[in-house]
């Protein structure tokens, strides 16, 4: 039992980590481009894509959170010892921190590209690039978290 107690706080983990870091990045950047809208209306497609960039890492760490949850036996498969538990906590806190930090990150350049973008709409495509860098981090974050989450079950931990 205490290693399903260990998969569902990887879960939660993942998901909300992952989560704080897309809502600030979200929330920063959508207030950035709700103040280019008020001038300018008809930007709102390009403002809507660089504002939910940073986003994306609150689904991956929601897609590591279910895999977990569907490995652990929570929604199928097997009771995770604790020894599988504890490797689904370390492997839901590379997508967890690195969800938070690089949404927050995102978020950032999510608020420079809108501002770039509001002075000239020419610099859309160079935000969208350099917003995109940054993303990087995220997946690499979120597939070395998949990686090991599908692997565990098949040890004998």
């Amino acid at each position: 039992m205490y290693g399903l107690f260990l998969a569902i706080i990887a879960a939660a983990a993942a998901t909300v980590l992952a989560g704080i870091g897309s809502a600030k990045g979200v929330g920063g950047a959508a207030q950035t481009a709700m103040g280019v809208l008020s001038e300018d209306s008809s930007m709102f497609g390009k403002m809507l894509v660089l504002t939910l960039l940073p986003g994306t890492q609150g689904l991956y760490g929601f897609i590591v959170a279910f895999l977990i949850l569907i490995n652990c036996g929570v929604l199928g498969g097997d009771l995770p010892t604790t020894g599988q538990g504890l490797a689904f906590l370390g492997a839901s806190l590379a997508i967890g921190f690195g969800g938070l930090f690089s949404g927050i990150a995102q978020g950032k350049a999510s608020v420079s590209g809108i501002a770039m973008s509001a002075k000239d709409e020419a610099n859309f495509s160079k935000a969208m690039v350099s917003i995109t860098l940054v993303e990087i981090y995220a997946l690499l974050a979120f597939i070395v978290s998949l990686l090991v989450v599908i692997n565990i079950p098949a040890l004998k931990i």
